[in-house]
């Protein structure tokens, strides 16, 4: 009987001991297939991201800046698993404005469409100027309809930016994204964004 128990707890520590190193052991990577999206037009990459969206690619990251070759570009990196078949059901918008007060109200719009915040960059067109430049997602999949409230807070001052996101923080307004950039009316502006949901 004593012989049978001592078995009985081997087992059970070796097993114990398999599941722990099965556990630790690096999963193998399914792969991912990449799409590089960079354009001098705003308008021309939310066109070329939802076409992009249709291949079954879903955005990853943005990024605005001097590119080697195009100058002024805004660069988008989207991925797909290799794994995965056919479309996602994704839609982008990208919005792109050089005063604040436009881009809270564009933003609302696409968010009472149901828009989630992606990222945001600043981009140097060739009209002059920089813009903010915006992106947002939506799951057109999703059988929950959710909408999203934003909020832009704009200035030039860090210690007013804290004291504004610290009021935006007590309204139930979460932090998503911040740029600095240099505004149509001169100077250089902290942007955040912050989001809240709703039920539509």
């Amino acid at each position: 009987m004593v012989l049978i128990r001592r078995l009985a707890s081997f087992i059970f520590i070796l097993s114990l001991c398999v599941l722990s190193a099965s556990a630790t052991e690096p999963k193998s990577s399914e792969g991912y297939d990449y799409r590089v999206l960079s354009t001098t037009k705003t308008s021309t990459m939310e066109k070329e991201m939802n076409e992009a969206a249709a291949a079954g690619f879903r955005m990853e990251k943005v990024m605005g800046g001097q590119t080697a070759v195009g100058g002024s570009e805004v660069v988008v990196i989207m991925a797909k698993p290799k794994s995965q078949k056919g479309a996602v059901n994704y839609a982008y918008k990208l919005l792109a404005a050089k005063k604040t007060s436009t881009m809270q109200k564009e933003l609302q719009e696409v968010g009472d469409e149901g828009f989630d915040y992606k990222d945001q960059t600043v981009f140097s067109s060739s009209f002059g100027g920089d813009e903010v430049v915006v992106i947002l997602e939506a799951d057109r999949s999703s059988s929950s309809k959710i909408r999203y409230e934003y909020k832009l807070l704009a200035t030039t001052k860090t210690s007013t930016m804290e004291k504004e996101l610290q009021e935006a923080g007590d309204a139930g307004f979460k932090f998503v994204g911040v740029t600095v950039s240099k505004t149509s009316f001169g100077g250089k502006e902290i942007v955040s964004i912050l989001r809240r949901e709703g039920a539509r």
